[in-house]
């Protein structure tokens, strides 16, 4: 059954690890959804499939009938010895004991190839897992993966709406995001307290595209203007360091006014910004 952890208190993975006993582990018992994730990445018969948390293999058995190289990342260590004997005689699949926030994703890659990501995210790292994924973008193509309903609509916001924010800004300048599906806690056993939805990310940078040639640079600035979600940019800006001069000479470069919030800005602003300043 697929494995999805759902933790409240938790703050790393290793005391995830050691709270074990007191995790609420949720496993899909929808046949049809585990089937749907798992097809959502397309024809994976010459491709290389990296798989974040396989839990108890529910994915995992699909995609190592299919892919040429599946590679599973799994924290839990009482799983790994489970997934290996299952997996036995698939010599395409490989089950690594490792945390993912500190996986080389790239060194996993065949040199020249770009891998297919799939996973279930907890919910306290998603983010985290987002934007390590975002920093590997190159050695990737696209990424499948569930996280708990009001992350995905935070990530797949569009500028304007209040869910907008510094993830969805981010997420979105290295890849295009689209929704999938969306499963209600009944589709679990035990039911989680939140529905999960899949989200597919192609991963297609925009920094050329929208003309900045520093993107660790740019995404530092995007957290300098989403660091008070609900101030102005002039605020956020003048806090980070900035004079109001030079934030107001920016934003008419940029023809934004300087009493908007980065949630109403659209990517395109945002470069531009970061280029006039």
């Amino acid at each position: 059954m697929l494995h999805v952890t759902l933790t409240r208190g938790a703050r790393t993975p290793y005391q995830m690890q050691q709270r074990k006993p007191k995790l609420g582990q949720n496993f899909l018992v929808d046949d049809n959804a585990r089937h749907r994730i798992a097809d959502a990445l397309g024809d994976v018969s010459t491709r290389t499939v990296i798989e974040i948390g396989p839990g108890h293999g529910a994915i995992t058995t699909i995609l190592a009938e299919r892919a040429k190289k599946l590679t599973c990342i799994e924290l839990d260590r009482s799983l790994v010895p489970e997934l290996r004997f299952k997996f036995r005689n698939h010599p395409n699949v490989e089950i690594v004991e490792a945390d993912i926030l500190e996986t080389d994703i790239t060194a996993l890659v065949p040199a020249g190839e770009k891998a297919l990501v799939i996973g279930n995210l907890p919910y306290y790292i998603t983010s985290d897992i987002l934007l390590h994924l975002c920093a590997h973008e190159a050695a990737m193509e696209l990424a499948v993966v569930m996280m708990q309903r009001e992350v995905a609509d935070r990530v797949a916001a569009e500028p304007g709406n209040r869910d907008f924010g510094l993830l969805s800004a981010t997420v979105q300048m290295h890849a295009e995001v689209a929704n999938v599906f969306t499963l209600p806690p009944g589709a679990f056993d035990p039911p989680p307290d939140v529905y999960s939805t899949v989200l597919r990310m192609r991963f297609a940078p925009r920094f050329v595209e929208l003309g900045i040639t520093d993107a660790a640079g740019f995404d530092r600035f995007l957290k300098l203007c989403f660091q008070q979600k609900r101030k102005t940019l002039n605020n956020n800006l003048r806090a980070a360091g900035y004079t109001s001069e030079q934030i107001a000479e920016a934003c008419g470069a940029a023809e934004i006014e300087p009493s908007a919030r980065a949630e109403a800005l659209p990517l395109d602003r945002f470069a531009a910004l970061y280029r006039a300043i």
